[in-house]
């Protein structure tokens, strides 16, 4: 017992503060990793790629040759082979840090200005379900979706319920595509969105959900789906699918998210200004 406790003693004194914060950092590195993949099937890659690490030294000790040989360089091969089918979520992932780490202050709406869009924006769509128009409406957030609006047509008009729903009149220019909205301005109209590899999602789903679904799996954008079919309204957020929103429900829903991105940048915005009065506190 004494020479546990001896141990112990010893190994907490070889413990500097330079090393516990390397293993908090190393874990925190880990989790967020794990829970972007989490759900994907990037995951069950990784559970692959874990059983076979297990396996290499295993088939080493027991001297199965062969086995080893093949699990070496399956894992070998197969790490490259991964980056280019996993893409995607590779491309998902590294925005999403980019987006945590460079939320600006100069994208956030005051709160009179919010209310006026989403205000617009609920009258044109619940319009629109009503004559059971097809529409597909992105409203931008911290992710900038520039290579999207190089595919449409730019406008960069004042938001109004009368505008959107002629957009989106059948047979008209622009209707065919996705119209893309950045603050209170309508940027551009008949854009062109990326549909989703997802396999799992509903048969029944059009290539409008199909791609707002694709859109919303690499960037932060709110993206409202009215089906021409239906008339059912829905929406696509971090490569989630919810239907069937009345009028008031996504109301609220679009305040809530807007509000909450806003609350992250201003916080975000103080952080980077506190850091800056230190630095030239210390200058």
């Amino acid at each position: 017992m004494q020479e546990v406790n001896t141990f112990i003693m010893n190994t907490l004194k070889n413990i500097s503060i330079s090393s516990i914060l390397d293993i908090v950092v190393v874990a925190y590195i880990f989790y967020k990793g794990y829970s972007l993949i989490k759900e994907t099937r990037a995951e069950q890659l990784l559970k692959g790629i874990i059983l076979m690490i297990i396996l290499i030294p295993i088939s080493y000790i027991l001297k199965l040759e062969m086995l080893n040989f093949i699990l070496n360089k399956t894992l070998t091969v197969g790490l490259l082979s991964a980056v280019i089918i996993f893409q995607p979520e590779i491309r998902r992932a590294l925005e999403h840090i980019g987006r945590s780490a460079f939320e600006e202050i100069h994208n956030i709406q005051d709160a009179e200005k919010r209310n006026i869009t989403v205000n617009e924006i609920v009258s044109a769509v619940g319009n629109l379900a009503d004559s059971k128009t097809g529409a597909l409406l992105v409203v931008e957030q911290a992710t900038r979706l520039g290579d999207i609006l190089n595919s449409g047509t730019i406008l960069d008009a004042n938001i109004t319920s009368n505008l959107l729903e002629n957009i989106f009149v059948v047979n008209t220019p622009l209707h065919d595509g996705a119209t893309i909205i950045r603050k209170d301005r309508i940027l551009a109209s008949g854009c062109v969105l990326p549909l989703t590899n997802n396999t799992t999602i509903d048969k029944k789903l059009g290539t409008r959900h199909r791609a707002a679904i694709g859109l919303s799996e690499i960037s932060d954008a709110i993206i409202i789906i009215v089906s021409e079919e239906t008339g059912v309204i829905s929406l696509a957020i971090n490569g989630r699918l919810t239907r069937n929103y009345d009028k008031e429900k996504l109301r609220v829903i679009l305040l809530k998210m807007m509000q909450h991105n806003d609350k992250k940048k201003v916080k975000s915005a103080g952080e980077k200004v506190k850091a800056w009065i230190r630095r030239k506190k210390i200058d």
